[in-house]
């Protein structure tokens, strides 16, 4: 069936910078995940703003005549109450390396999880969440409904008004 706009609301995952080229070539917007194939060593945030970049001049270059969308996924937790601190305040989380295929490392990236003010310190050094138009938020849903509700209820009213996110 034919459905009007369709081909704009299209995403692809792209783990590469070649497949995020590929995604733009073709019309698709770009979503980067909290992983990707290791490229340079470098920390996820890094990789990802390199992909953004190399996804828009790809688009660009392929002459398409509306704006891409973008959205990079992160795992964000304001330690707000006890509970939350028990569950996400185990200390600093750095990126990880590691194999999700053979001979194919990957970069999986950290979590975020501080009071509201650091947060929002960590976040504005993220050079990938400043290049993309679109945050997606990873919860745990093995948590539940009403504590993933507090989770994300936590970063729009404590978090994202200091970014300037809406």
């Amino acid at each position: 069936p034919h459905s009007p706009g369709l081909r704009d609301r299209i995403w692809w995952g792209a783990a590469t910078d070649a497949t995020a080229q590929w995604a733009a070539k073709l019309g698709m917007n770009l979503q980067s995940s909290t992983l990707k194939f290791d490229e340079s060593g470098e920390p996820l945030h890094v990789q990802q703003a390199k992909q953004i970049r190399a996804y828009r001049a790809a688009w660009t270059e392929a002459g398409h005549t509306r704006t891409p969308r973008v959205s990079v996924s992160r795992s964000i937790f304001a330690l707000m109450n006890d509970l939350d601190r028990a569950y996400f305040g185990r200390g600093e989380s750095t990126d990880h390396f590691g194999y999700i295929e053979p001979q194919k490392r990957a970069v999986f990236g950290r979590t975020y999880s501080a009071e509201p003010e650091t947060l929002v310190r960590q976040l504005r050094e993220d050079e990938a969440i400043a290049e993309a138009d679109t945050l997606l938020l990873t919860v745990p849903n093995q948590l539940g409904v009403a504590y993933n509700a507090h989770v994300i209820e936590s970063i729009i009213k404590h978090v994202a008004p200091a970014l300037g996110w809406r």
